[in-house]
């Protein structure tokens, strides 16, 4: 995230706590459900949990690396400082592969919904590619805008994100089954976590947050910790309301075709303020994360080429962000899930997982930077970090090779 957070030790750990929150939440919902149908809702949520843990840990460890140095700094030249310039090289290739794999995510899912709203506002229902190419349209101008223009109008999409969630569970509640929450698949549980490690991706904040908090680990460790805890809780209940009220042949059918979970819902629900509640739902979701994504993906491209600060320059960034993701996404229309899966078992996995272990074993062992690991179990706490990437990286290989189903 490029948007930097001045402050200093009297920062807010309330509002450190929801950024992180926030900034985790969002279109990884709509691809969640997917996962969980397959190893069901108790497996899930064990599984969520693990996850949870996992990100926070690697959070830690970021936090940790930034507090080597203190100055400004960054995921890219902290690597180069601790690992090397080949490291560094690395972490800026994996970046521009995880940005592009989530915008690719986005622009698959946005023009069924795109199209949705056009007809129930306009009275007309675009083909899915051009209500796709109008979703990147208007969104990718607001980026183009900049941060100021996409701050104003996402403090109102998350707004209508949050209600719409809260509504959405309110009212679907009484819909929910007990008996489809028994269904366990313990081995299909490993398979959920490429996509769930995506959803609590957060650590491109850390090194501002570290400096917004003054460099007080204690309370940037707390304020991790806690925000994590936030998705993690609404993860857990959007789950238990989804594999609760759709049957698993629908999940089935919603995987096969490319399509996001709030689809099977509305069918399956049929009552008209619900399914409209979903509807809504499934687009804050999806413009949230995407605008966010790409105005850290332009500004990360602005920087990397250090390009100036013109008109031109800025629209030609932005085309270089949003328009290949959009051309991958029309010649494979059902790769939502398949890139959410992507992003986390090999982008967020490497970059935020084994590179941080990575990074403070240098500093803590070899360099001799920091004496007060901020993680514990010291050796052995990382090479476990490192286990659980490895592990999460193997299941997405073998999903990537010979593709996986329920």
């Amino acid at each position: 995230m490029s948007t930097e957070l001045k402050g200093s030790k009297q920062g807010s750990v309330i509002g450190t706590i929801l950024l992180i929150g926030g900034s985790c939440i969002g279109a990884g919902m709509l691809g969640l459900p997917l996962s969980s149908a397959m190893t069901g809702f108790w497996p899930s949520t064990l599984m969520f949990i693990l996850t949870c843990l996992f990100m926070v840990s690697t959070g830690v460890l970021l936090l940790e690396t930034t507090l080597f140095f203190k100055g400004e700094v960054n995921l890219i030249s902290m690597a180069g400082k601790t690992l090397g310039k080949g490291a560094k090289r690395a972490v800026f290739a994996l970046f521009i592969f995880l940005f592009y794999s989530l915008i690719v995510a986005y622009s698959a899912g946005s023009g069924a919904l795109f199209a949705d709203f056009c007809e129930q506002f306009l009275g007309i229902r675009p083909e899915e590619w051009v209500g796709g190419a109008l979703f990147n349209l208007l969104f990718g101008f607001l980026v183009y805008m900049g941060t100021g223009a996409v701050d104003r109008v996402n403090r109102l999409l998350m707004g209508g994100l949050i209600i719409s969630y809260l509504a959405l569970v309110y009212l679907g509640i009484e819909f929910v089954d007990p008996d489809k929450l028994k269904v366990a698949n313990w081995g299909n549980a490993l398979w959920t976590l490429p996509v769930m490690v995506i959803s609590f991706g957060y650590h491109n904040l850390v090194p501002s947050l570290s400096r917004y908090l003054g460099h007080d680990a204690p309370r940037i460790r707390f304020a991790i910790f806690a925000g994590c805890l936030l998705p993690l809780a609404a993860y857990m209940l959007w789950d238990y309301l989804i594999l609760g009220i759709i049957p698993l042949e629908r999940f089935k059918e919603a995987a096969e075709g490319g399509r996001m979970v709030t689809h099977s819902f509305r069918e399956v629900v049929g009552e008209a303020s619900v399914v409209q509640i979903a509807e809504y739902f499934a687009f804050f979701a999806i413009v949230t994360s995407f605008i966010g994504v790409a105005l850290s993906f332009v500004d990360f491209l602005s920087d990397a080429f250090q390009v100036k600060k013109t008109p031109s320059s800025r629209f030609l960034i932005t085309l270089l962000a949003l328009l290949p993701p959009y051309i991958f996404s029309l010649v494979y229309p059902k790769i939502f899930l398949m890139a959410l899966d992507a992003a986390g078992g090999f982008g967020a996995v490497i970059l935020f997982g084994i590179i941080p272990a990575m990074m403070v074993w240098s500093g803590r062992y070899r360099k001799k930077l920091w004496e007060k690991p901020l993680l514990p179990f010291g050796r052995l706490g990382l090479l476990l970090v490192i286990f659980f990437s490895l592990v999460v990286f193997v299941v997405e290989l073998i999903s990537a090779v010979q593709g996986r189903g329920f």
